[in-house]
């Protein structure tokens, strides 16, 4: 079995997919879903300080998302999946940036062990393809409602890999979030080369 934790970067520009080895016997398995080298071999530098975990359980069909943080302050995450099984995807919702507007994906479960990494300023979703879908979360800021904001998951300009036969179960926020041509229109949005700037001082202060 290869030991060396494969890496690609997504269609958004700074996201990244992480495939750790998985080592199994008789008694289960074992793997590590984030190693440090693979990071900075991917990206060039050491994941960020981390200031808060997260852990979220869905049900079948569950959409979280599309979720972002003003910026500033900006957060970036490292997530993966410890149950079940969820099309994880990333939206890159910065002004100015060369990939603006697109969307990438990955199924996450505890099989594969695939991880992503989100820089600062992109949007996040996923969808829970199971029930008791546990997804878990490396974040390099803490939680503050202000600085949370949504755009709709269902967004046709978008068009997020929402299976057909998933019946979308959102939060009323989510159900209630505006387009993102609406959020542009109104200055709503990250800009690229502020999260830039403010990625780059998480990991070299």
């Amino acid at each position: 079995m290869d030991s060396a934790v494969q890496f690609r970067e997504l269609a958004v520009s700074g996201a990244f997919v992480f495939t750790p080895p998985v080592f199994e016997d008789d008694r289960g398995l074992f793997t590590s879903p984030f190693q440090e080298p693979a990071f900075v071999a991917a990206l060039g530098h050491p994941l960020f300080p981390v200031a808060q975990s997260n852990h979220s359980r869905s049900r079948r069909g569950t959409v979280r998302g599309i979720h972002y943080t003003v910026t500033p302050p900006g957060v970036a995450k490292y997530v993966y999946c410890a149950r079940g099984r969820a099309i994880d995807i990333v939206v890159d919702i910065r002004v100015g940036s060369p990939t603006y507007g697109r969307w990438d994906s990955s199924v996450l479960d505890p099989e594969g062990f695939r991880a992503m990494y989100f820089p600062v300023g992109v949007g996040h979703a996923f969808v829970a393809l199971e029930d008791d879908t546990v997804m878990s979360y490396m974040l390099s800021g803490s939680y503050e409602a202000q600085h949370e904001m949504s755009l709709s998951p269902l967004d046709p300009a978008l068009g997020l890999p929402i299976p057909q036969d998933v019946a979308p179960l959102l939060s009323a926020r989510d159900t209630a979030a505006p387009l993102l041509a609406q959020v542009r229109a109104e200055g709503g949005l990250p800009e690229y080369d502020k999260c830039r700037r403010i990625e780059a001082a998480l990991w070299r202060p």
